[in-house]
């Protein structure tokens, strides 16, 4: 897979989970100290984070990295093109 697509993939995975928590872009990066525009380039794929910013990303939305990818991992073997199909 091109790094284009997980990286927009890790971003739609995300704001799914931020949306499932009830929290703005605002708050998830209060929960993780990182800036609320960083958050939003992320979930738009503009931005690719760090192994350690994925981790904060993962435990401010009460899952750890190892589940994250688990759950990327699913997505594209089930060869769906978007969480919100």
């Amino acid at each position: 897979m091109a790094g284009e697509d997980l990286t927009r993939e890790f971003g739609t995975l995300v704001r799914k989970l931020r949306l499932e928590k009830d929290l703005s872009q605002e708050g998830l990066a209060e929960l993780c100290g990182l800036h609320r525009n960083y958050i939003g380039a992320i979930e738009r794929a503009e931005r690719t984070p760090s192994i350690v910013t994925a981790d904060k990303l993962a435990r401010a939305l009460g899952t750890t990295l190892s589940e994250v990818f688990s759950e990327l991992e699913r997505n594209l073997d089930q060869g769906r093109d978007s969480w919100f199909s």
